[in-house]
């Protein structure tokens, strides 16, 4: 699949916002620590991965029914669903002037049903002409996300005969749908009952 920069300007791909806030002094920290044990802009990508992957439980595993929105708000809680968590990295990876999109997927239960949209980053290292797409949701069983550049290794392959898509469009910024949900939940219970089912 082509990957397709929402906006050309690579530039674009390392502002902070309010969902992506990596000026952020906790998310300043959380970099700064994290690129003191790396010191290259690949070990550093793969160590910041690894961090919101493993240190950060998605909620619905942790049984956690508070709504992270914030990338800071998401390492200083510990917290968040996979939009959320894909803040955390996004904001991670433009702290230390790495690009970092975010990007979609469309995926549903075994038998198609149920559709609901998936987040999760790209990365483009300095210097580099491609993008590579990153799921740091979270391992569990069944589900094993893993760094990699070269071939994708996800939590969730797209099943396109069951209507799953994977939605080439790289955003500079959260997608509406996705931030609009977080934002306007009070609890995950409510977040569950919104979860946008297609961008």
């Amino acid at each position: 699949m082509r990957l397709i920069q929402q906006n050309p300007d690579i530039h674009a791909y390392l502002a902070s916002d309010e969902a992506v806030d990596h000026w952020h002094p906790l998310v300043q920290e959380t970099a700064e620590a994290l690129w003191s044990f790396t010191g290259d802009a690949y070990s550093y990508s793969k160590a910041a991965f690894e961090f919101v992957r493993d240190e950060i439980p998605h909620s619905a595993d942790s049984g956690d029914e508070r709504v992270s929105w914030r990338a800071s708000d998401v390492l200083a809680t510990r917290n968040g669903i996979c939009f959320a968590k894909s803040h955390a990295l996004a904001a991670l990876l433009r702290a230390q002037g790495i690009p970092a999109a975010l990007c979609y997927q469309r995926l549903t239960d075994d038998d198609g049903s149920h559709p609901v949209v998936h987040g999760l980053v790209a990365v483009r290292l300095p210097g580099g002409a491609r993008w590579s797409r990153l799921d740091p949701r979270g391992n569990k069983p069944g589900v094993d996300a893993q760094f990699s550049l070269e071939s994708e290794r996800l939590a969730f392959p797209v099943r396109r005969e069951l209507g799953e898509i994977d939605y080439p469009e790289l955003y500079a910024a959260p997608h509406p749908a996705a931030l609009g949900v977080l934002q306007g939940s009070a609890d995950r219970a409510e977040l569950w009952t919104k979860l946008p089912t297609a961008l």
